[in-house]
């Protein structure tokens, strides 16, 4: 999961995003989804990575900022339930 801080809001096209999964394409990472905070200046961001410096490389490349960046390792459901990544 990677934490982004924008210092504007952030507007991102279909060419944006076809640049950034190629990018993360050479560097082993998958983008599988972003939440958009209310401001449009932090997104909450989930990838499959063979590792977090991996995730730093393509962002680096990429031009995007990777304020926090945290493994995670299992989900957790309402009922309580875990499920191993």
């Amino acid at each position: 999961m990677i934490e982004r801080r924008y210092a504007d809001d952030l507007e991102l096209t279909a060419d944006d995003a076809d640049g950034v999964n190629r990018i993360n394409a050479d560097e082993g990472v998958e983008w599988l989804y972003s939440f958009l905070s209310a401001d449009k200046r932090k997104t909450y961001c989930l990838y499959e990575a063979p590792s977090a410096e991996a995730i730093r490389r393509a962002a680096a490349r990429a031009g995007l900022p990777a304020d926090v960046v945290v493994e995670m390792s299992a989900t957790v459901r309402p009922d309580g339930s875990m499920a191993p990544l």
